[in-house]
C-alpha cells in the first residue's frame, strides 16, 4: 500500500509539474555537500543517477557545490547554506525561489522538488525596451 501511495504522489507531482509554466533560461537547482555526508550519498545512490534523465532534471539541471566552498557570485540566497545535502532551486536570474533542508527519503524529495519547482515565476517574454 505505502509503495502505491508513493507512486500515486510521484504522479500527480508530475501532473503538475507539466501544468505549471516551463521556463526557459538558466533554472537550475543547487544541491550543497561535503564530502562523507551519508544523506548526500543515500541521494546520489537512489536519485542522483538518474536525476538528469527526468522531467524534473531537464527543468532544473543540478549544479553541485561543496558547502565549504565559496557561493558563486552570480547565485543570490535567501539565506546561507547550514545543512548537507541542502537543496535550492534557483530561478532564472539565480536568485533562490524554495529550497528543501536534508534528504527525507526519494518519495518525499520527488513530491518536494514537484512543489517547488510550481513556485517558480511564470515565463517572461521579451524584454522591455
Amino acid at each position: 500500500m505505502r509503495q502505491l501511495r508513493q507512486k500515486m504522489f510521484r504522479i500527480f507531482a508530475l501532473i503538475a509539474l507539466f501544468a505549471a509554466p516551463m521556463a526557459q533560461a538558466e533554472v537550475r537547482l543547487v544541491m550543497f555537500d561535503q564530502p562523507g555526508c551519508v544523506y548526500c550519498l543515500r541521494w546520489t545512490s537512489e536519485v542522483g543517477d538518474a536525476y538528469d534523465r527526468t522531467i524534473e532534471g531537464q527543468r532544473a539541471p543540478l549544479w553541485r557545490i561543496d558547502i565549504h566552498e565559496k557561493v558563486p557570485a552570480s547565485i543570490v540566497l535567501a539565506r546561507r547554506a547550514v545543512y548537507t545535502p541542502t537543496f535550492v532551486l534557483l530561478d532564472e536570474q539565480h536568485q533562490e525561489v524554495s529550497r528543501i533542508e536534508g534528504y527525507p527519503g526519494e518519495a518525499f524529495f520527488w513530491g518536494l522538488l514537484a512543489v517547488m519547482l510550481m513556485q517558480l515565476p511564470p515565463e517572461t517574454g521579451e524584454p522591455n525596451e
